[in-house]
């Protein structure tokens, strides 16, 4: 094992890390007014803060850093917001003589039960390391090890995943790859803070800039009696911080990776420096809201919301997130949104940022139609409808040969559908249903407004209330037409529209 190699980790290829997992509430506050609220179980948030990175070498060993700053969860099923950690998290400090709470974090984080017969120092004292000890015991398929920087605030964990031996092929020697850890990664700490992992060097200039400044400043003068308090932030609004945040430490450390920001939306990115396509995005991603909102009202109150979009320079890339994700069955995909993490995943396909920007068109609905139904799944005919109409600029071709009067036949039965019918069948059935969902879709915006009495205008207004009230797709489409004989009209007026197109 060259010993170039622990070192070189940080110029291979850095692994996606997961956002944490989110569940849904619907809650109302002094007002009235009703907003999505997202709690997470506490070790997963725990976990995706303390986490800084991930990086795979070419033959597949993974080397994680991670920061032993804060108390990791002791009771599983834990349920609170991001605020309510933010303002609960017990922070662990390099002075405690109480050593617990960083062996239970480094517990937390070991992919193995910590060794009882305590830790295994180095050989040797390493430069510029006040304190190192590994923790992987027996072990030989990784090697784990806490060590703290001298000046440092906190301890750090490194895990390294290591290559297992076969038949064929003889696995990497633990001993050999602690020398080469202790020489080129803990003897080159400090170098790789200021090249490579930029939360923490951010953290310490700025923790210099305050120190210093503090030290030249007077304390500032006590608020006098009569003046006003400060405005607290909007919990909502600092959620939403909270989860961009949560974006931007994603892929923090991550040299080639990108962030750009507006109120609404943060974008993820690491295409090659000359693409356009970011600029594109995001020049386009308010108008895109602006109309999904349009057609779409929800009648929650959405200062919480924050669209994150994540761009993968190829597929390769993609594919390996899929796994990340939970979503290992959509390798066949090209985007994808994962209400769970609430993220829009995509990559740039060889058919340039003109084919991406259509998918995000149609996953970017996805995202906002979760959002406006408090991630309650809404009916396919509704969210994969409306996602195909965005995506096609309200173009109004089908795209196929189509019999319109047998299709009606067909219409009700698709609005019944449930995701694993929707999805069930042949290609071309596939996307016959995704058509028809399409088609209706066009219908409510293009041709219903003109049906005398305008018996349809409530449709999407009705429907998002009813799913928002009983959570179920099926009473919302009821709903939504409010009687068996105007569902029968909306079939009938749709096969006159599309007859006469």
């Amino acid at each position: 094992m060259p010993a170039i190699l622990v070192a070189s980790l940080f110029f291979c290829h850095p692994a996606p890390l997961d956002m944490p997992r989110a569940s849904a509430y619907l809650v109302s506050d002094s007002s009235g007014a009703r907003r999505l609220e997202d709690r997470f179980d506490e070790l997963d948030l725990w976990t995706s803060r303390a986490v800084l990175g991930r990086w795979t070498d070419d033959e597949g060993r993974v080397l994680t850093v991670s920061k032993l700053d804060a108390v990791a969860p002791k009771f599983l099923g834990g349920s609170m917001t991001r605020s309510a950690y933010m303002d609960n998290v017990a922070r662990i400090g390099v002075r405690d003589r109480d050593e617990s709470p960083r062996l239970e974090a480094i517990g937390k984080l070991s992919p193995f039960p910590i060794p009882e017969d305590g830790p295994v120092p180095p050989r040797h004292d390493v430069r510029g390391i006040k304190s190192a000890l590994y923790y992987h015991g027996t072990n030989t398929t990784s090697l784990v090890c806490a060590f703290l920087p001298e000046e440092s605030r906190a301890w750090y964990l490194v895990v390294w995943d290591l290559l297992e031996g076969d038949a064929t092929s003889p696995g990497d020697d633990i001993e050999a790859a602690k020398e080469a850890f202790e020489d080129e990664f803990l003897g080159k700490w400090d170098e790789i803070v200021e090249s490579d992992l930029r939360s923490e060097a951010g953290f310490l200039a700025a923790r210099r800039a305050y120190e210093s400044a503090r030290a030249k400043s007077p304390r500032p003068a006590e608020r006098k009696d009569g003046e006003p308090k400060r405005k607290k932030a909007d919990p909502a609004d600092r959620e939403r911080e909270l989860l961009r945040a949560d974006a931007h430490h994603s892929v923090t450390n991550y040299l080639n990776w990108h962030s750009t920001d507006a109120r609404e939306f943060t974008v993820l990115d690491d295409l090659p420096p000359d693409s356009t396509f970011v600029a594109t995005l995001t020049n386009e991603l308010g108008a895109m809201r602006a109309k999904y909102a349009a057609a779409f009202p929800t009648p929650l109150e959405s200062s919480n919301v924050l669209a994150v979009a994540r761009i993968f320079r190829d597929r390769a890339e993609y594919l390996e997130s899929l796994d990340v994700n939970d979503h290992s069955d959509m390798r066949w995909s090209a985007a994808y949104w994962s209400p769970s993490r609430r993220e829009l995943v995509a990559y740039l396909p060889q058919g340039g940022s003109g084919k991406l920007l259509e998918t995000i068109r149609h996953e970017a609905f996805h995202q906002y139609l979760s959002y406006a139904c408090a991630m309650i799944s809404a009916s396919p005919w509704i969210n994969e409808g409306y996602a195909q109409y965005f995506e096609d600029e309200e173009s109004a071709d089908w795209g196929m040969e189509v019999d319109v009067e047998q299709l009606a036949e067909t219409l009700p039965s698709v609005m019944a559908m449930d995701y694993r019918e929707f999805y069930d069948g042949s290609d071309l059935q596939r996307r016959l249903k995704y058509r028809l969902a399409w088609s209706m879709a066009y219908f409510l915006e293009k041709g219903a407004p003109d049906v005398r009495f305008a018996p349809f205008k409530d449709v999407k207004r009705d429907y998002v209330r009813a799913l928002l009230e009983h959570g179920d797709m099926d009473k919302a489409t009821e709903a939504a037409f409010g009687t068996p004989e105007n569902k029968r009209l909306f079939v009938s007026e749709w096969k006159k529209f599309w007859k006469a197109m």
